[in-house]
């Protein structure tokens, strides 16, 4: 026999560097490797029994190009084909690519596929481990046995694969690595994932792409021009754990299929553009939000499997709403099974804390400047953008990517090259995806979560900028809900928080957020920020909604604030749709209906929201009243003039309008529709010609306390 006893210890103990140069099929001679075997067959044409070498090591003479294995113990027979018999499925432009770190198309290579490769079903295995000895693919399928399955490295990429015959979709997996030492390492998920178990537990599953058929074609043809800059957008953030829970089946969350109806229909009644979706990348603890991702390429489970996900975004499509998602390519948590020294050495992080490790989260940093990571990060982005036609990607903590010492003392951040503290490396990847996604998924949107003043965020790429669609206006909501929160007898003396971001406002383009951080950790819900009597709160809420939807600016309003929910946000339990019995609260919701309806049917609430020709103010400086007056307007479309009244003071106004004639009242949050006190102009006024403010016409108009009041001309 031309196996040395030496060599198949090797085999069998699962230490040798290039298990596929021995087992397998070998200049007419067969070795397999089948622990727990007592006798071993080649079997094709004709039926050879292998020797043994030593125990789970069988060798023999073979003839045939192909053949299967047999083997027997003392409790069954079992026919397979073996694992080392096949050949390698990447090929050398793959290996280049990965290799080159420009392998746009990354999923489709690494992760676990099921395919028939040379006549046979089973499922392949890629894994990027470049300073790995050993990487073997365990599961049920092997009894989690690290030596049945071990990889073949491909080239000098650092890829390591193998096609295990005879699994399919459903199977459990996990990748058993030994460092550069010959130490195991924990199990890992798999990084290119595409499945995962139900948390707690942590295998990845094999799960097929391209499983659900999507009908929304229509949609994506026309979807560039609903996130342009002059169009509606109007996002409803959602946690999909806890907007509903079916407490009738233990509290559980809805699945993607009862999604794709209960939430679609209630977006569609409320007349958002679009939903948001909190990140439902898979993750281990439910208490992140999914903000602390391991599984970067799967739906969560929690939900459903990857196909039905597909499905609740086809479904949004079909009935017009777009659907974003919450990405975080700035951080991944430190669990053992996830990126976390994935080969034995910092692969995805700075080895160097000062660099990759998050001192606010407890998380790890990517190294952008490894090409392969930042090839990995933006091969995700375009995963999103084309398995599950997705329309956007809100990108969350930019800041965090931006800055070497976000968040960090003197001395505990290394500056970047030229000294400065900006991260050359995330920056450049972050053009590198927005370019990559604009250009590979037409007419979707990028959206940063950007709390600084870094310049060019919205800018174009080519023109020096980040290359995003839009950012998140943290300023403006940061200013607007301090206001808000003061007791109205000293707002006249914070009069520019409401007028500081007109300073500003294009020059980016905005999103007015209220999000999930505004109503957790003791921040208190919405409704709860509102100073005065319980009367007073919802007056004052219901003005603060009206300013934001008529404020340029899209608009994004995480879910339950729409109803005044008055407790925090909780991602343990559902939404308190018990509420709505309660007029005020079903009155506020109504109230974010009309809102939504107004923003999208009358162009000059939304044609300007990006551009400066949309808005101007007609009285900013009327501090001690407390009252903000503001035109909105469109190209060859009906001006909107906005009146604010923020004081719990009824005023009979001369306000300032841009011509003569009647003007009709199509907004008044102090309607009794909304819960209010029904107070109000009789539907119209009638402007004269006498000069108020910047107006060369005016109206004697009543404004209510506490509200605010739209006015368009006949």
């Amino acid at each position: 026999m031309a196996l040395d006893p030496a060599q198949a210890r090797e085999l069998i103990e699962a230490t040798h560097p290039d298990p596929f140069s021995v087992l397998g099929l070998h200049e007419g001679q067969i070795v397999a490797m089948v622990p727990g075997a007592d006798r071993v067959w080649a079997l094709g044409d004709e039926e050879v029994e292998l020797e043994p070498v030593i125990a789970g090591i069988f060798a023999g003479p073979w003839r045939e190009k192909g053949y299967r294995l047999r083997a027997q113990n003392a409790q069954s027979t079992w026919d397979f084909d073996d694992p080392y018999g096949f050949d390698p499925v990447l090929g050398p432009i793959d290996e280049f690519l990965i290799g080159e770190g420009t392998h746009k198309r990354l999923w489709e290579k690494l992760g676990a596929h099921a395919i028939t490769h040379q006549g046979v079903e089973g499922v392949h295995f890629a894994v990027w481990a470049p300073n790995a000895r050993r990487v073997s693919v365990v599961g049920e399928f092997n009894y989690w046995d690290g030596r049945r399955h071990q990889m073949r490295r491909i080239g000098a990429t650092g890829v390591w694969e193998i096609f295990v015959p005879g699994i399919h979709q459903g199977a459990l997996y996990k990748y058993e690595l030994l460092d550069a030492a010959g130490k195991p390492l924990p199990l890992k998920a798999d990084p290119v994932g595409f499945g995962a178990e139900h948390p707690p537990a942590q295998a990845s599953v094999v799960r097929n792409l391209g499983l659900h058929h999507f009908g929304d074609a229509r949609w994506c043809d026309e979807r560039a021009a609903k996130h342009e800059r002059h169009a509606p957008i109007s996002i409803y953030e959602v946690h999909l754990g806890s907007w509903v829970r079916i407490w009738d089946e233990g509290g559980r969350p809805l699945s993607y299929h009862e999604l794709a109806e209960k939430l679609v229909d209630y977006v569609c009644d409320m007349g958002f553009t679009h939903i948001e979706l909190l990140p439902i990348t898979e993750h281990p603890f439910d208490g992140s939000w999914g903000y602390q991702p391991i599984g970067l390429y799967a739906p969560t489970i929690r939900h459903g499997r990857p196909e039905e996900f597909a499905e609740f975004v086809d479904a949004a499509h079909r009935r017009g709403i777009g659907v974003i998602l919450d990405w975080v390519p700035g951080h991944f948590p430190t669990d053992d099974h996830g990126l976390r020294r994935f080969d034995g050495t910092a692969l995805y992080e700075h080895a160097d804390p000062k660099e990759g490790f998050h001192q606010d989260w407890n998380t790890l940093i990517y190294n952008y400047g490894r090409r392969e990571v930042s090839n990995y990060l933006l091969a995700n982005a375009l995963y999103w953008l084309e398995e599950y036609h997705l329309d956007g990607l809100r990108v969350d903590a930019v800041a965090s990517m931006l800055y070497r010492d976000y968040s960090r003392a003197e001395g505990e951040w290394i500056p970047n090259k030229y000294g400065g503290r900006e991260n050359l490396e995330a920056i450049a990847f972050l053009q590198a995806m927005n370019a990559a996604s604009y250009g590979g998924a037409e007419g979707i949107m990028t959206v940063a979560e950007e709390s600084t003043a870094y310049p060019g965020v919205t800018r174009p790429v080519h023109d020096g900028g980040l290359g995003f669609g839009y950012k998140w206006n943290m300023g403006w909501m940061n200013d607007t809900l301090r206001y808000f929160a003061r007791d109205p007898v000293y707002r006249k003396h914070h009069h520019d928080e409401l007028t500081f971001a007109s300073s500003y406002i294009y020059s980016e383009n905005f999103i007015l957020p209220i999000s999930h951080d505004e109503v957790v950790h003791g921040k208190g819900s919405m409704l709860g920020k509102m100073p005065g009597s319980e009367e007073e709160k919802y007056a004052n809420l219901r003005a603060f909604y009206a300013f934001q939807w008529a404020h340029p600016g899209k608009k994004l309003l995480f879910m339950g604030q729409e109803f005044g929910q008055w407790s925090e946000w909780s991602h343990e339990r559902e939404l308190d749709w018990y509420l709505l019995r309660d007029g005020r609260h079903a009155g506020l919701r109504d109230l974010l209906r009309d809102l939504n309806g107004l923003y999208r049917d009358l162009p000059a609430l939304h044609w300007g929201d990006c551009d400066p020709e949309g808005f101007a103010w007609i009285e900013a400086d009327d501090a001690e009243a407390s009252v903000f007056v503001f035109e909105r307007r469109a190209p060859g479309a009906a001006p909107v003039v906005v009146a604010a009244n923020l004081t719990p003071i009824e005023r009979i106004y001369r306000l300032g309008l841009p011509h003569e004639g009647e003007w009709v009242e199509i907004l008044n949050t102090d309607s009794a529709h909304y819960g209010g006190g029904n107070r109000g102009n009789l539907g119209a006024v009638r402007a004269e010609a006498e000069a108020q403010s910047r107006c060369a016409c005016s109206a004697e108009v009543y404004l209510p306390p506490l509200s605010v009041v739209m006015f368009t001309p006949v």
